[in-house]
């Protein structure tokens, strides 16, 4: 989930379109979302995405070619964002409250976010948008896991992935995969399990050979 901000070998930030042109792109993504989460992977075509936004179907045929392309952008925006975990002053209520705003996400109605999870294992082109923006999202997670080590919550070396994956799994299992009503009390208790296992260095990277750390 964090960025490689500063990074001299990072790609240059995107720009965001603006104008009319950002305007259409606006319309036609929340149209995709919308049809997404009420009709399915199955069900999104061009023709209802244009006739959605209020475009002529020529300007999306143009731009995005086909579902592929219209799924790639939805994703690709949704890293555009500046959006950041929060910070509770506890490593237990930074992944708390990651699990409750994924819960949440995850069990809106329409089912927006469950979808493109679903049209991921349908598509390439979203295959491949949804592993970019998980990328993002851990990177940007990470800084969770940095503090709590520099409040002396966490032993140093501690794998920030690793941490983060076993804190969210339980919700993506339990909603995503088993499709079980939401427990209210899962992000709480998932995230109190992670930073138990993590506080006895069950996710302590190796230091490498030769380190005398």
């Amino acid at each position: 989930m964090p960025s490689a901000q500063g990074d001299p070998a990072a790609p240059p930030p995107r720009r965001r379109p603006g104008g009319r042109t950002g305007r259409i792109r606006a319309q036609v993504l929340d149209a995709v979302r919308a049809e997404l989460g009420e009709r399915g992977y199955d069900g999104l075509t061009l023709d209802a995405v244009a006739a959605r936004a209020g475009v002529h179907r020529a300007t999306v045929y143009r731009r995005w070619r086909d579902v592929g392309g219209l799924l790639a952008d939805v994703f690709e925006a949704a890293g555009d964002d500046d959006w950041q975990p929060q910070d509770t002053g506890s490593l237990q209520g930074d992944l708390a409250a990651l699990n409750h705003e994924s819960q949440a996400a995850l069990t809106a109605r329409p089912p927006i976010v469950a979808a493109l999870i679903a049209a991921s294992f349908r598509s390439e082109e979203a295959a491949c948008g949804v592993r970019r923006l998980w990328e993002d999202r851990y990177a940007r997670c990470e800084v969770i896991v940095s503090r709590a080590v520099r409040r002396g919550e966490l032993p140093p070396h501690t794998d920030a992935r690793q941490l983060l994956i076993a804190a969210t799994a339980p919700l993506y299992h339990q909603l995503v995969l088993l499709r079980t009503p939401p427990d209210p009390g899962l992000p709480d208790h998932a995230a109190r399990t992670a930073v138990l296992a993590a506080s006895a260095g069950a996710f302590v990277r190796s230091p490498p050979v030769g380190d005398g750390a």
